[in-house]
């Protein structure tokens, strides 16, 4: 059987030779097959590459949302801080003048005891809740300035309230005051927070007196505080000593108001040598300056 040729006739011009190239048929319908196999792949290239840049745009899109959910989420845990540490502050306030104006159960008027109760909830308590809760405070302070205008000084009340030895009226070290109690700017955050106790400079080995009369029930270390010691006074009262260097008294001990119980340090989260120093009542950080004397 005679093979099949297609001729391809190649005319240069005028004066030029005319070309004929005879190409068998098997060889031209390759060429096709291989044309039209190119022409699928290139298709198949576009339309994945089409699918790539669709999967980008919805990649970017996501990407978009997830950073705006994220700020979002930082400026709700600044909400939540903010709201958080005006709560503390609240409790603290609450808890001084009860303290401060002898307040009994029977003598505590009812708002002025939810007030107590919204403040023990911590950060479950938000907006309307925070705000109606100050407004209660207000009213009660207000209240107790006109039943008790003649109540002592607070360290005094607390003397005769719970006994003189038991007051932490003494300086546990001497030395500036770099920090009070209260709201202030975090030094390693830079952003506010609410400061529980006091911190008082002094030099590292400086002694640090047990504030009143007591039994040591912690001493070691804790997260950003370093090495602290706590001391319950009884009725509820206890002292915090932390950044120190060095605790000189074991757990269970007792220890007497002016007793050396540690050395100043630079122990935990701290900028220098100093002594953080706490006065809780009942578990809730108040102001030590009322109790300190000259």
């Amino acid at each position: 059987m005679a093979r099949r040729y297609y001729t391809f006739l190649i005319y240069p011009g005028a004066h030029g030779k005319l070309y004929r190239i005879p190409l068998p048929a098997y060889i031209f319908h390759l060429i096709l097959g291989l044309a039209f196999a190119g022409v699928v792949t290139l298709g198949a290239l576009l339309n994945s590459y089409g699918r790539m840049l669709w999967k980008v745009s919805n990649y970017n899109t996501v990407r978009a949302e997830r950073e705006a959910l994220k700020t979002r989420c930082r400026r709700l845990e600044d909400v939540i801080t903010v709201t958080h540490n005006q709560l503390e502050s609240l409790q603290s306030l609450a808890a001084e003048v009860a303290l401060t104006y002898s307040f009994t159960d029977s003598r505590l008027p009812r708002f002025s005891a939810n007030v107590l109760r919204m403040a023990s909830r911590g950060g479950a308590v938000m907006g309307a809740d925070y705000n109606a809760s100050l407004n209660a405070f207000s009213m009660m302070k207000v209240t107790s300035l006109l039943a008790f205008n003649s109540a002592a000084d607070f360290p005094a009340v607390l003397e005769n309230a719970f006994g003189d030895s038991a007051t932490p009226s003494i300086w546990p070290v001497r030395g500036r005051i770099t920090a009070g109690f209260g709201q202030r700017m975090d030094p390693f955050t830079g952003e506010g927070a609410f400061h529980t106790g006091m911190d008082i400079a002094a030099p590292v080995g400086a002694p640090v007196r047990a504030a009143a009369d007591g039994i040591l029930f912690h001493a070691g270390p804790e997260a950003g505080y370093g090495n602290e010691a706590l001391i319950d006074h009884g009725y509820d009262i206890t002292t915090k000593y932390a950044h120190l260097s060095n605790i000189y008294v074991v757990v269970g001990e007792e220890v007497s108001r002016g007793q050396v119980i540690g050395a100043v340090g630079m122990s935990g989260r701290t900028t220098g040598p100093h002594l953080h120093y706490e006065v809780l009542v009942q578990g809730t950080p108040v102001n030590p300056v009322k109790y300190l004397g000259d």
